[in-house]
């Protein structure tokens, strides 16, 4: 039976009380308050829902991760980034980067990052929590992608793309640089080719736990102001 939050705590059920089918759904209902969202990635959870849905919490066993070691740059993207064709920078314009995100796409004609969700995000960038990846070809934005830093750890939100590998170049631009700084893992939350693609895995959900409990409250060496790479 599915788990009902309330308002009145930011308290989630165990991981483990997730459902099987669908996989990983843990609980509803809440808010997307920026301390609910923070005690959610804490805890092991995110938000996704569709517009008119209440909002659902998942947890899914597995977990789609990507070390930063295990990055794969394949030789057509290594080319891309060694030419320097795109201009990456970071948390320069979180706002558009998240709009960008929540434009449909052609496999779907909805989007799970509402209006409500945005402004959620938004607000957890202003608190430092969240951060953004910018790809520029000249002024024009082509690619990018948010997320949000804790200790040791990165969780990956959305990615998007406007033209060929745009996303791609962001991404490996930012594991780099995470590994650079001390992190130990990218979250993914869910396979798709893309990711997949790049280097990431599936890992059992009390191993991704098990990361959450040991590296949350290490520091790292990341400085997030506006910068360009």
């Amino acid at each position: 039976m599915l788990t009902w939050l309330q308002r009145d705590t930011l308290d989630f059920p165990a991981l483990e009380k997730a459902m099987r089918e669908p996989n990983g759904l843990l609980a509803g209902g809440g808010d997307l308050s920026a301390d609910r969202l923070i005690a959610a990635y804490r805890h092991g959870c995110f938000p996704w829902y569709q517009q008119g849905q209440p909002i659902l919490w998942w947890s899914p066993d597995p977990r789609t991760v990507l070390f930063p070691d295990e990055l794969h740059v394949s030789r057509s993207l290594g080319k891309l980034l060694r030419r320097g064709r795109y201009r990456v920078t970071f948390d320069q314009d979180f706002a558009a980067v998240i709009q960008a995100c929540a434009e449909p796409r052609a496999y779907t004609d909805g989007t799970w990052i509402t209006g409500s969700m945005q402004a959620a995000y938004i607000e957890l960038h202003a608190r430092g929590f969240a951060h953004s990846v910018e790809v520029w070809d000249g002024d024009a934005l082509v690619g990018g992608l948010y997320g949000l830093a804790m200790g040791q750890l990165f969780f990956g939100e959305s990615m998007f793309s406007r033209a060929d590998n745009a996303s791609k170049v962001g991404f490996a631009t930012l594991v780099e640089y995470l590994k650079e700084s001390g992190f130990v893992l990218i979250d993914c939350q869910m396979p798709t080719e893309h990711l997949l693609s790049l280097g990431a895995r599936s890992i059992a959900r009390q191993t991704f736990a098990d990361y959450l409990h040991k590296h949350l409250d290490e520091s790292n060496y990341t400085d997030w102001s506006p910068r360009r790479v």
